[in-house]
């Protein structure tokens, strides 16, 4: 584990930790649900060895990273993960960087590069455009993928908050085994990223992202704003590689299906065994796919 680090926004006091030369060109790589930094130990070395300096912030609700005040909404909208990655690249006098991420970190960096492009060099989204459709989350998905939104619907109920209260190590290890069905990691690596899913704050933002989404709950209102430029679909006009999972065990709509929300220069490459979590099962690949474009920039 690196030194962790702190900063204060806003909302948050966001923690994160950091690779490589303080002059170097900066790497924002950011984690998903139910995941930590962890997941970018064997790609950040990859980058700092090319020179960058390697930013990898603990999402709200995870690790180290607080809400400033207890009255704070603690929402887990995607308003307000995007809202936190662009006033972490403020605070740290970033003025672009290239963004990495998947899963809720995928979408934290979409949105900033759909709405804030001048402040990112190129992306690296895992699963393609991660921005979500709220006004179509009432439609029925096929039966397939539907069955594996399980847990989705598992945090619409109390019962299900409670489960996640009571068994999060046992239910979040399920979904990384489920997710990832061909990554055969030790017990050791979920227990490496465990702490980080014991934030006083977990429960709480977990299960509002995932009421929210459906239109279950209200949203904090200081997103307001930019959950109603999302709500426009806004294209991705930065440098972006697609990396596709192709055994993710959360199904959904191919990246080719929202090829045209990217409108800059694009790649796309398919991982064939390759479940959710990309940077940890596939950080060679990972690592590349932000070498090429920070090359490129």
């Amino acid at each position: 584990m690196n030194d962790i680090k702190m900063v204060t926004t806003d909302v948050l006091e966001i923690a994160y930790e950091e690779w490589g030369p303080a002059d170097g060109s900066p790497v924002v790589l950011l984690h998903g649900f139910p995941y930590d930094v962890r997941a970018f130990d064997e790609v950040a070395p990859r980058l700092v060895r090319a020179g960058h300096r390697v930013i990898a912030p603990y999402l709200r609700g995870f690790g180290p990273t607080r809400f400033l005040d207890d009255s704070t909404q603690r929402s887990g909208q995607q308003g307000a993960l995007g809202a936190d990655l662009l006033a972490l690249l403020d605070a740290l006098d970033i003025d672009s960087a290239v963004l990495g991420g998947f899963d809720w970190g995928g979408r934290a960096a979409c949105i900033v590069a759909a709405l804030w492009p001048e402040r990112v060099t190129g992306l690296v989204s895992a699963g393609g455009y991660n921005v979500q459709n709220l006004a179509a989350a009432g439609e029925p998905a096929p039966p397939a993928w539907e069955a594996t939104y399980w847990y989705q619907y598992y945090f619409h109920g109390e019962r299900g908050r409670l489960g996640l209260e009571r068994n999060r190590d046992e239910l979040c290890e399920l979904l990384w085994r489920t997710w990832s069905p061909t990554w055969n990691f030790g017990p050791e690596v979920f227990a490496a990223s465990s702490p980080s899913l014991h934030n006083p704050d977990f429960v709480d933002v977990v299960v509002h992202s995932y009421r929210h989404r459906y239109g279950l709950v209200e949203g904090d209102p200081r997103y307001d704003a930019i959950e109603a430029a999302l709500a426009e679909s806004p294209p991705i006009l930065v440098p972006t590689i697609v990396l596709e999972s192709g055994a993710d065990g959360v199904l959904g709509a191919d990246a080719d299906d929202d090829r045209s929300q990217f409108v800059g220069p694009y790649g796309q490459e398919r991982l064939a065994n390759v479940g959710h979590n990309v940077p940890q099962q596939e950080p060679r690949e990972f690592a590349r796919s932000i070498l090429d474009l920070a090359a490129g920039a």
